[in-house]
């Protein structure tokens, strides 16, 4: 398959740009576009067989569910059986926006999109050419992020093309991303409100508009289990990773430096190729040839928007392995350790 490359200004376009984009969804193919969050990989929702290729393009295990995007309320009746009022707040605060919700399905989305479950998960994303995408060409859009699963997610379009080139049909390039992590999810199909994958809209701020919400604890677990129902993208398998062996070093700075700087000298010694992830603030105190900030912890928003990026540096310089600083577990750090942990396959070492 060759994968057609087309570039399209997410601040000026027409809507014809799209037309070969809209073809191929409505004839089952696959399309990845930018969101806000992060490049998406596209197809007809209510279509198994797209859905089927969406998961063998990535590799992705089928109980794994997608995340179906519409363009207006109205989408629900089509997908939701039930909508509660608690959606319908969160859907007035930030609706077109970074936030999943996952409801109850109607009979007419295929088990194939949502992974096998009776529940459904809906976004509305507020990137204009995503927006434009789906009016255009009358599909919901399923649409996991663009790349093999397990890999970090893709913030640009030349992210979709290492990852997809020859798989899909086609890449819209739309420049670099806004935010960088994948959107926020929520479960509302059963009892309280409940965070199954943090994201850029925090449980501050959703417990601002609902009162009570609940985290699962799955999200900053120090493990994982394959054995879990995954009701949400994320929640089971490795994700975001870098081929190096990623470590996380968790406590004071000072010590967090030193343990860094020991761990590579060892790993040096014996000959490996080795890295570190880290900030503005930091970045000097190493003794190491490939130092990385992701940014600086004076603003979250830096770090988020570039950690997948920094990750797949990791592979283009060939590190062996990699250490990386923490963050704080809460507000948008919450996101960005939940990223950070699943990359690491859970592997922390606390000073």
């Amino acid at each position: 398959m060759k994968t057609i490359m087309q570039t399209i200004n997410p601040e000026s376009f027409r809507d014809e740009e799209l037309e070969e984009a809209c073809r191929i969804l409505q004839k089952g193919g696959l399309v990845a576009f930018p969101t806000e969050t992060v490049y998406g990989l596209g197809g007809d929702a209510m279509h198994p067989e797209a859905s089927a290729k969406i998961y063998a393009a990535k590799g992705r295990p089928s109980d794994n569910p997608l995340i179906v995007h519409i363009a207006d309320m109205d989408a629900l009746e089509d997908i939701a059986q039930s909508v509660p009022e608690a959606a319908v707040k969160l859907a007035d605060h930030f609706w077109p926006g970074p936030l999943t919700m996952i409801f109850p399905k109607k009979e007419a989305v295929p088990k194939s999109t949502t992974g096998g479950l009776e529940t459904v998960a809906v976004r509305m994303p507020s990137h204009p050419v995503a927006r434009a995408l789906i009016r255009e060409s009358g599909v919901y859009i399923a649409a996991p992020s663009a790349n093999t699963s397990g890999r970090p997610s893709p913030t640009k379009a030349e992210h979709v093309k290492e990852d997809l080139d020859g798989r899909i049909d086609m890449i819209l390039d739309g420049g670099a991303v806004g935010i960088g992590l994948e959107s926020t999810i929520v479960d509302l199909s059963t009892g309280v409100p409940t965070i199954l994958r943090p994201g850029y809209i925090t449980g501050e701020m959703l417990e601002d508009v609902l009162g009570e919400v609940q985290v699962d604890p799955a999200i900053l677990s120090q493990k994982m289990n394959p054995n879990i129902v995954a009701k949400a993208p994320g929640m089971k398998y490795r994700h975001y990773a870098p081929k190096g062996q990623m470590t996380i070093i968790e406590g004071d700075t000072g010590k967090v430096v030193d343990e860094i700087n020991r761990l590579v000298k060892e790993k040096t010694d014996e000959g490996c190729s080795v890295a570190v992830i880290a900030t503005e603030e930091t970045k000097d105190a190493y003794a190491c040839a490939n130092v990385r900030s992701v940014g600086s912890r004076a603003t979250e928003g830096s770090i988020a928007a570039g950690l997948y990026d920094i990750l797949r540096e990791m592979d283009h310089i060939g590190a062996e392995y990699i250490y990386a600083e923490s963050f704080e577990k809460d507000t948008l750090g919450k996101a960005i350790m939940n990223r950070m942990l699943k990359a690491a396959a859970y592997h922390v070492i606390k000073v």
